[in-house]
């Protein structure tokens, strides 16, 4: 299969775990079940890289560090094996999500996004179509519903928005690519596993990517910080950067 398709699979399958997991009747509760549902997830997805891209570097939220780039063959695997494992330990909730990426010199290239509770999964093989937004009303912009940054109450005073509380920042992004949020603003603190697959599923879809500031976002990097994000309908992006830039000025947030 290629990488594509690869991408789902795998996001597929270990959310699939997750979910097996999560339903267990005698396993794990609370943050314990959070714990085991990363362990297994990352060792279901790491194994199956190692068999199906043996040549491929790997970077996850569970083992962070890069090999020697001397090792490198341009390729990087990029993936959160539990994004959202608060709302994930929540046996109700169902924005958590699986992300798998691969990057090529920098760029996301290929991805995918499971959303395990809702029973999809989005990815690069079969990009989503932008529905149709409403001409009229406030932006909606997907925020954390535990960790609102600053930068929003700032962009508040500069656009008007409607803010969209909920977890994992691939539902956010994915909310963009349905419909349910026209923009996911993040400012604060992230690392590159939160966001190369939704990125790579957005960008597929036609939707805008960059950093809040409006440059490129660069993956592979030595350090895996990527501390921010804007994902929002085309549309939207030369109004929210601008927004985005005067409440920075204004505030000093970055």
């Amino acid at each position: 299969m290629d990488d594509h398709e690869l991408a789902r699979s795998l996001a597929t399958t270990a959310g699939e775990l997750l979910l097996d997991l999560r339903r267990g009747a005698t396993g794990p509760v609370g943050r314990k079940l959070g714990d085991e549902g990363d362990r297994r997830s990352h060792a279901l997805l790491a194994e199956s890289l190692r068999r199906h891209r043996p040549r491929d570097a790997v970077r996850s939220e569970e083992g962070a560090e890069l090999p020697d780039p001397a090792e490198l063959n341009g390729r990087l695997w990029i993936i959160d094996p539990l994004d959202g494992t608060k709302e994930y330990c929540d046996r109700d909730r169902t924005d958590w999500a699986v992300h798998v990426a691969l990057a090529a010199r920098g760029k996301p290239i290929a991805g995918a996004v499971a959303l395990p509770a809702r029973g999809r999964t989005y990815a690069t093989d079969e990009p989503v179509r932008l529905p149709a937004r409403e001409p009229h009303g406030p932006l909606r912009v997907a925020v954390s519903r535990s960790h609102r940054p600053a930068l929003i109450d700032a962009l508040a005073e500069e656009i008007e928005i409607e803010t969209v509380p909920m977890g994992s920042a691939g539902v956010k992004v994915i909310a963009v690519l349905t419909g349910a949020a026209d923009a996911y603003v993040h400012a604060g603190g992230q690392y590159e596993w939160d966001s190369a697959a939704p990125v790579a599923v957005a960008a597929a879809a036609g939707a805008h990517t960059s950093r809040a500031d409006g440059s490129e976002l660069v993956y592979g990097n030595v350090s895996p910080s990527l501390p921010d994000l804007l994902v929002c309908r085309p549309e939207c992006a030369g109004n929210l950067l601008a927004a985005i830039g005067a409440a920075a000025s204004r505030t000093g947030l970055r």
